[in-house]
């Protein structure tokens, strides 16, 4: 498996420009910059989210994890981590855990941590276990355009 029909698919009406960079298969975020050599506040992880009834995406940095009270200030009190059979019913062309961290093409909202914005450059899973895509700070920006922002992670 490369990278997901689905997200190939929006990536390319999108027009947004990337590499795949091939690894070694990792089951977690922080082994995969490893793998990579690449630096875990660079490659941006989705963490899926129940909310109102529905899912949303927030991503953060491999090298922070998330502040669940920050965005229940931020977002109300009615949010909470989707179950692993949710993540893989939503993501049903990718790999199960391997989550891209863009969710308008699985029509998902989201909210992105701001300090991921910081980076030149941004990794993200294509949706299995042994593919990253390598996105430039301003395709990263175009593919995040016009969704909230803020600090809601910490780094590990």
């Amino acid at each position: 498996m490369t990278i997901a029909p689905t997200l190939r698919n929006y990536l390319s009406s999108e027009n947004i420009q990337y590499d795949e960079i091939p690894h070694d298969p990792t089951m977690t975020s922080a082994r995969t910059a490893e793998a990579c050599h690449i630096s875990g506040d660079r490659l941006a992880k989705g963490v899926v989210l129940r909310r109102d009834g529905g899912y949303m995406l927030a991503i953060v940095p491999a090298s922070h994890h998330l502040k669940l009270p920050d965005l229940r200030t931020r977002l109300g009190e009615d949010i909470e981590m989707a179950s692993e059979t949710e993540i893989n019913r939503i993501f049903a062309d990718c790999a199960p855990g391997a989550v891209p961290a863009t969710g308008r093409c699985y029509g998902l909202d989201l909210i992105v941590d701001d300090s991921i914005e910081t980076q030149p450059e941004v990794y993200i899973e294509a949706g299995d276990h042994a593919t990253l895509l390598r996105l430039t700070h301003a395709e990263f920006t175009r593919l995040t355009a016009n969704v909230p922002h803020g600090r809601f992670s910490v780094h590990d």
